[in-house]
């Protein structure tokens, strides 16, 4: 501070006077008002500030939410620190499948997997485990219990079949017997002597005559009991009858409107039954299955009662029975005097596509698309033999003639099943075609004559 500036300026007190609650009443009875109610005025009156009709905020209820809910997450961590986890970490796994949860998180180790089981058990409870586990043995008894074998109760109908079966089988099955035990004493060279004069005649067979079936692949053939007659079955849904052995054809049957699957002749047909009687029975894709007699190319009669595609239909000996098998995983046997079906089984998990009777008329065998093979007692309806070791469908089935041996070819190979052997022998589909002489194209079939004099091959 320099001494040429003036001593300095006092600021003067403003002294008032009175009361200000009665200035303020006073100016307040005059109309005026403050800068800062002015402008709150203003505010509200332009609507930038929102005055609520009275609605509060409980500051003290929302406090009280926020510490339930800390007391709640304590609650929830004493409780988790309280339940027992194994520490197998299969079992922790297991644990969190059965709940719902992931069994693994990405970079989760063992101890934090068991901290989060724990975790959510003492959300869910430990109950909740319990219960999951009684589900799972519930569900695993009632699985148990469904593979149980089960029946269906049949009609009076199938009560007299299978009476009539047993005893059309059993005379049949003596003198089979009986054939084998003489074959058996026949001496080892003789019978070597007869096997190896077959495999001479076998090898020694060629082709008689070739003749060209149809414009689209033929799925069947069959000779007649006589050898007289070929019945073959085409896609394009006609049916031929064929002289043999100059292979010329005789008739055609007309009556399918889809793929047919198979052909073939009464046991009795050609031999003594009369040619108006039903002597042929056929199957298509469509479901439907019809009957033929030797003297029209028009079925005589059709049987009703399958949707789907019927894959294969064959002849009991007896004659007086017929079976189909269905792509609805089932075979049925129909009884031709009653003119009904008479059995309805079920067994495979997937369509089933070949059947055969036993020489004996007391087996049936059934060949599926589930790669199994299963053969019935038609006296009893009951499974006896489950044919497994195939690993692909299995596309025909047949007894041999001996009676104890069944043969199933697939898409890559032959199994034989049956009586004295130790295990399934397999040929393979190569070496059986090369034995054969045929080539590699899929979709053959052989059929034997019934002098054994001649062998036919049907290729698509």
């Amino acid at each position: 501070m320099s001494d040429d500036e003036g001593p300095p300026v006092v600021k003067k007190s403003r002294i008032f006077y009175g009361s200000l609650a009665d200035k303020e009443k006073d100016r307040i009875s005059k109309g005026e008002y403050s800068m800062g109610r002015a402008a709150v005025k203003a505010g509200i009156e332009a609507g930038n500030i929102n005055i609520g009709g009275g609605e509060s905020f409980d500051l003290e209820e929302h406090i009280s939410e926020r510490q339930a809910e800390v007391l709640a997450e304590f609650e929830r961590r004493k409780r988790a620190r309280q339940i027992n986890v194994s520490t197998d970490d299969s079992e922790v796994k297991a644990c969190l499948r059965a709940l719902g949860e992931p069994i693994t998180l990405f970079g989760e180790g063992p101890a934090e997997r068991r901290e989060r089981l724990r975790n959510v058990l003492s959300v869910v409870g430990t109950d909740a485990l319990k219960k999951t586990k009684k589900e799972e043995e519930k569900a695993k008894t009632s699985s148990e219990e469904y593979q149980h074998t089960w029946y269906h109760e049949g009609p009076n109908t199938l009560k007299t079949a299978r009476l009539w079966i047993a005893r059309y089988s059993l005379p049949r099955a003596a003198q089979r017997l009986e054939n084998a035990r003489e074959y058996r004493n026949i001496p080892e060279s003789i019978r070597t002597s007869q096997k190896q004069d077959l495999h001479k005649d076998l090898r020694s067979m060629n082709n008689f005559c070739s003749q060209i079936g149809d414009d689209r692949p033929l799925s069947f053939c069959h000779f007649s009991p006589n050898s007289k007659l070929l019945a073959t079955a085409c896609w394009s849904g006609l049916c031929k009858l064929w002289s043999i052995p100059d292979c010329q054809p005789i008739r055609t049957l007309r009556g399918h409107n889809a793929n047919v699957g198979a052909i073939v002749f009464h046991p009795k047909s050609t031999v003594s039954l009369d040619e108006k009687d039903v002597n042929l029975a056929s199957c298509a894709a469509d479901g439907s299955v019809k009957l033929w007699n030797l003297e029209s190319d028009e079925p005589v009669a059709d049987i009703e009662g399958h949707s789907v595609r019927v894959a294969r239909v064959t002849w009991h000996p007896s004659g007086r029975f017929l079976g189909t098998t269905c792509y609805d995983k089932s075979w049925r046997l129909w009884d031709l005097e009653a003119q009904e079906e008479i059995l309805h089984q079920e067994g495979h998990s997937k369509g089933v596509y070949d059947l055969a009777f036993h020489s004996d008329g007391s087996l049936a065998g059934t060949g599926g698309l589930d790669a199994f093979g299963r053969v019935w007692d038609l006296r009893t309806g009951r499974c006896i033999m489950f044919l497994e070791g195939h690993l692909k469908e299995i596309y025909s089935v047949n007894f041999s003639p001996n009676g104890h041996k069944r043969a199933l070819p697939a898409d890559r190979g032959i199994r034989q099943h049956g009586q004295d052997m130790d295990a399934p022998a397999v040929v393979s589909s190569e070496d059986a075609r090369r034995s054969r002489g045929e080539s590699d194209v899929r979709g053959h079939f052989l059929r034997w004559r019934t002098n054994r004099h001649l062998l036919l091959r049907q290729n698509f």
